[in-house]
């Protein structure tokens, strides 16, 4: 019933905003701007729901001090980021209305204030029209006709004289400007806005001898920032760009303030720069970046570049400290991984942003089937793209403790602790592999036996690289002694 009532009142709402001058309050008029006036726009947009607009608009100006509204901005502006730069033009004031006329806006502005209730007779049709008051307009209304009876509830719709001073139909930037001369200027309002966002999404296709894949770079853009942004010139940072967290959140938003015067081969669309400590892509062609739309636009295309399967068992620090309980040992998952070089000889060589890579196959029917995807951070040129895919299915280990002991310490230890394991590392498939096994060894550590030779990549990791024969089974024994 309340929507009914609302939308009840909207019927007989008359709009005064066609005009390019509009009332704003008693004795006053204000200079409105659309996007009919305006000559481009560039958009750039950061990682982190942030983007920064610069509008450009062409207005005939008289001189002297006016009252200028920016219409069709973003309505999550942040108007104290706001700089309006044009011939001379400068700014005295300003105001971000975002009180938006809605039936239930309009009808809490006229609390106190007379309307008009519209009834048609059930059979003959006629209208009636009476006045009556407005004295309350929470959760429903309450309504004081001429002959002093109260009502609550609409008996019919209503009528309103006019539309109230800053009630609006969408968020507008209001302006003192001052200008020292007469006649058409270009002005350009630059504002930074959230609502605006981009993420990068690639899509990698492997060979049947998993040694090389073409992979693929889209940008996936999100505009639910409240406007659209029509033949925009688009501009995407990479990169962490700090933002100061707000001090606090205000409960009234319309403040007035001094404003000062003014390889891989990057797709035909898209061009890259270093900007900063970030790197800058640049669509090449104008687009528009419509409101409540998602947009993808090609990053990057790079062929038959070399990567690398690798199998890895990773283990746990807390194995060292303590007795398994499991005399049968403890079933682990191997893990599998793709790693390429971001490098000009393989292929790609160029920035790449943060995003989700999704990773394809073909199989023996010629058909693409998906196989695991990963999430990378940014990657500069000449660093390594690491993708964890999935588990092995045909690659199983078991994990033994065979013996554990606990020492007590010397002085400079507290406790000193010997642990010794069996690894036992089963393929079957019908080709051998390499199972990467790595251990996270914690405190002063040393190996004191092993059966296959470890390297120490890390101050706090031991790896072996066990072979393991088609259709076959290897183990793998070592005994550590660990210092806390």
């Amino acid at each position: 019933m309340r929507k009914k009532f609302l939308f009840a009142i909207l019927l007989v709402v008359v709009f005064c905003f066609c005009s390019p001058v509009a009332p704003v309050a008693a004795g006053k008029t204000e200079l409105v701007t659309t996007t009919r006036d305006q000559t481009g726009v560039s958009v750039t947009i950061y990682n982190r729901n942030l983007a920064l607009v610069k509008d450009r608009r062409e207005l005939d100006l008289p001189q002297g001090e006016i009252n200028l509204a920016f219409r069709e901005i973003s309505a999550r502006i942040k108007p104290e980021t706001s700089i309006l730069s044009g011939s001379g033009v400068s700014v005295i004031e300003q105001n971000f209305e975002f009180d938006l006329l809605t039936p239930e806006s309009l009808l809490k502005k006229y609390v106190g204030r007379k309307v008009e209730v519209i009834t048609r007779h059930p059979t003959s049709g006629q209208e009636t029209r009476r006045s009556a008051r407005v004295l309350s307009a929470n959760q429903g209304v309450v309504l004081q006709f001429n002959d002093k009876h109260i009502e609550t509830g609409v008996p019919g719709r209503l009528s309103f004289s006019g539309i109230p001073e800053n009630l609006r139909d969408r968020p507008t930037l209001t302006m003192l400007v001052s200008n020292p001369q007469a006649g058409k200027k270009s002005l350009e309002l630059s504002y930074l806005t959230s609502g605006l966002g981009w993420k990068a999404d690639y899509v990698a296709e492997l060979n049947a001898q998993d040694t090389k894949l073409n992979l693929s770079g889209w940008v996936t853009l999100t505009n639910t920032s409240g406007a659209t942004y029509r033949q925009a010139r688009l501009q995407l940072v990479a990169g962490d760009v700090n933002q100061v967290p707000p001090e606090m959140e205000l409960n009234d938003r319309n403040m007035r303030f001094q404003v000062s015067k003014a390889m891989a081969t990057p797709t035909p669309n898209m061009a890259q720069e270093e900007m900063f400590e970030y790197h800058l892509y640049t669509l090449g062609r104008p687009t528009t970046i419509a409101d409540r739309q998602t947009k993808q636009v090609a990053l990057l295309q790079a062929a038959a570049v070399p990567c690398r399967k690798e199998f890895v068992l990773r283990g746990g620090s807390y194995y060292y400290n303590q007795p398994y309980r499991k005399a049968s040992g403890m079933k682990e998952k191997i893990g599998v991984f793709v790693e390429i070089e971001n490098r000009r000889e393989d292929h790609l060589g160029m920035p790449i942003p943060a995003g989700v890579v999704r990773v394809y196959k073909e199989d023996s029917g010629k058909n693409l089937q998906f196989i695991g995807e990963d999430r990378i951070d940014h990657t500069p040129e000449n660093e390594k793209i690491r993708l964890h895919l999935g588990d092995a299915f045909d690659l199983t280990a078991t994990r033994k403790q065979t013996d554990f002991k606990k020492i007590r310490g010397d002085g400079r230890y507290n406790y000193t602790y010997e642990a010794a394991f069996e690894l036992k590392l089963k393929n079957a498939k019908d080709q051998s592999v390499e199972i990467k096994v790595v251990e996270p060894v914690p405190g002063d550590w040393k190996i004191i036996s092993e059966s296959l030779p470890h390297k120490k990549e890390s101050s706090n990791s031991a790896v072996w690289r066990v072979n393991i024969p088609a259709k076959g089974e290897q183990m793998l024994t070592y005994r550590t002694r660990v210092r806390f």
